[in-house]
């Protein structure tokens, strides 16, 4: 079944292959943060101490993206699709308790269970680095847990209930690669819907969170390409040249899209793999294209579908043949042991 066509047939495969391939589908984003989210581990805010640009030698604290922090909300909104048309083994799949090992979440996004089997992800998710430094990309703030009146008191008696925490600001942006070895039609759709409907990344609370992706392009290559630090460090080089950096203001996302814009195509140039790229206007039909089908709920269940079949064929050829050859061979090693103990 075909989707797309903006997008030459030639850089999918027809069903999932259980080797490498050498086809990847390099998804050009930038991440805005709408609100005030939260990227940490044990109460602060993740960051990392690294140079500023490509040209600009100077160290300085970004904050950090890592890698789960932007996986799991995606593979959780499809997972949420999946289950909403009712679509494959979508209520035997409970997620880090029991996987159904049959879902496209489950097949493209990976799984681990135990001695019951695993799945090495086929999407690819690196650290993403905020543009401007750490200190211009967040605040502290100090928040209370009043009484039911509304103040700090009650009776003459004044709660502690007090506490700060650092938030990251709104507009920052954190460029992010998100790569799918080996893509279907369907499978790249499905990474790319997850990736454009999902809203919410870090600390998940009712009221913090929010953040868009902003698609600039697609990468259609036969290996890796530059990495979400260099990509981040080259855009950097560009705004300030320009000088488009002006804390405490935030970044212009019409100058962050441009400089991004710019930076993968010069960094592109410089990479030693064949690629075709949609970057820029020439991404524009196809990003069309992609949002034609995932509004449509119809033409949505059709994709969802599609990508079930697949993960399903996939499971069954590889992942349920490999599970009876490992109880096989533990049967067989069983009857050794009793057949050496009698």
């Amino acid at each position: 079944m075909s989707f797309l066509k903006t997008v030459d047939a030639k850089f999918f495969h027809n069903e999932i292959p259980a080797k490498p391939m050498g086809k990847y589908a390099h998804f050009i984003t930038i991440r805005i943060t709408e609100s005030y989210p939260l990227f940490q581990t044990d109460g602060e805010l993740n960051k990392a101490k690294v140079r500023a640009g490509i040209h600009h030698q100077e160290a300085i604290s970004r904050l950090a993206m890592f890698k789960r922090k932007q996986s799991t909300p995606e593979r959780l909104t499809g997972r949420e699709l999946l289950r909403n048309y009712k679509i494959g083994d979508w209520e035997k799949c409970d997620y880090n308790v029991d996987f159904s090992k049959t879902t496209p979440d489950c097949i493209l996004y990976g799984f681990a269970i135990g001695d019951a089997g695993s799945e090495k992800s086929k999407v690819v998710v690196d650290t993403a680095y905020s543009i401007t430094p750490f200190e211009d990309s967040h605040l502290n703030f100090t928040f209370n847990a009043p009484f039911e009146n509304g103040t700090m008191s009650r009776n003459g008696e004044v709660t502690s209930r007090i506490n700060s925490q650092d938030h990251i600001l709104p507009q920052i942006f954190f460029p992010s690669i998100v790569t799918l070895k080996d893509p279907t039609e369907a499978g790249f759709l499905y990474v790319f819907n997850n990736i454009i409907r999902t809203r919410h990344y870090g600390a998940q609370t009712t009221r913090t969170g929010r953040l868009r992706n902003e698609l600039i392009g697609i990468i259609f290559a036969d290996g890796e390409i530059v990495s979400n630090l260099r990509w981040t460090q080259k855009i950097y080089d560009l705004l300030n040249f320009d000088g488009k950096i002006n804390p405490p203001d935030p970044l212009n996302e019409d100058d962050v899209r441009e400089a991004a814009i710019k930076a993968i195509n010069e960094l592109m140039t410089q990479e030693c793999v064949t690629h075709t790229d949609y970057i820029g206007d020439k991404f524009t039909p196809l990003l069309d294209e992609v949002k034609s089908i995932t509004s449509n709920e119809n033409k949505l269940q059709e994709l969802l579908t599609q990508a079930n079949v697949e993960s399903s064929a996939y499971a069954q050829k590889y992942i349920s043949k490999n599970s009876e050859t490992k109880n096989s061979d533990k049967n067989k090693k069983g009857k050794k042991a009793g057949a050496a103990t009698e």
